[in-house]
């Protein structure tokens, strides 16, 4: 399949308005080794839990040490994609999980997901995010890395309708879609980036085709 060059380059421009961070890939283990880079360079995303230096109870000890490593959450990959990416982790002595995203709400560093669509006109992404590991993943993550087949690529929303009433005709849905890094200006009318979500989204345009 021929890449429009147009339309990416469409893409990447509108991403790069609303800060995501955009870089092409030529294959998903080049994604998954550009992800085990970023998060091991980061500072650990730390579960700050209130009253861990009282005399506490056990149970409440072992939540005080929940947190102990760098964590990647990478929901919705088959088994041998999530192998290859959990053999990277453990060489850079990281964490990876793909289920129990709710034990980990304080402390998930990067959330990594390939995604259903992009639209280029917005430099949005689209995410079929049916599945709560999936939504947990791409929230309550410090930095979100987002996979986009360029083949997944359409030009404009509407070009994008047949594919989205598809998945919006299975049932239960959650469809999500993503347009840069999360932000607000609710405070003062002062733009805080990472408030309601991630404070950072990369996208990884994957040359699938």
């Amino acid at each position: 399949m021929q890449i429009n060059q147009e339309m990416l380059g469409t893409f990447i421009e509108k991403a790069g308005l609303v800060s995501a961070k955009v870089s092409q890939v030529k294959t998903l283990e080049e994604a998954f080794a550009y992800t085990a880079v970023l998060c091991d360079g980061k500072e650990s995303c730390p579960l700050l839990v209130s009253g861990c230096e009282l005399n506490l109870s056990e149970p409440s000890v072992q939540l005080c040490k929940e947190k102990t490593s760098k964590i990647i959450a990478a929901p919705g990959l088959d088994k041998e994609q999530f192998a290859s990416l959990r053999t990277l982790c453990e060489y850079k002595g990281l964490e990876l999980i793909d289920d129990g995203l709710r034990r980990h709400l304080g402390g998930i560093d990067v959330g990594f997901t390939v995604c259903d669509l992009g639209i280029a006109e917005t430099g949005t992404l689209v995410l079929n995010s049916s599945s709560e590991e999936v939504r947990l993943a791409t929230m309550v993550c410090e930095t979100h890395v987002a996979v986009l087949p360029q083949s997944k690529l359409r030009a404009t929303s509407y070009d994008a309708e047949p594919e989205l009433l598809q998945f919006m005709g299975s049932t239960p849905n959650y469809l999500s879609f993503i347009t840069g890094a999360s932000r607000t200006a609710d405070i003062e009318r002062v733009l805080a980036l990472g408030v309601h979500g991630p404070l950072e989204l990369h996208i990884l345009l994957w040359e699938d085709k």
